[in-house]
């Protein structure tokens, strides 16, 4: 499966700072239970890349509603 493949399954997505002072993306759904910790300097790093994802999904949703 790739990053542009559709699926059915369903997870849940948690993100918060944890107690040691990391931060945890935490990912639960049907057989996956999956805590990710980052220091807070590579989460900012995270954070931009969806951010600029998110910029170019915008863009591109844009363009397909000009073609209809």
């Amino acid at each position: 499966m790739g990053i542009n493949s559709e699926t059915d399954i369903n997870a849940n997505l948690q993100i918060g700072p944890t107690t040691q002072g990391m931060v945890r993306i935490y990912v639960e759904g049907d057989g996956v239970d999956l805590p990710m910790d980052f220091d807070p300097s590579e989460a900012i790093e995270i954070a931009d890349e969806i951010k600029a994802a998110a910029m170019q999904a915008q863009k591109m949703a844009k363009k397909g509603q000009k073609k209809r």
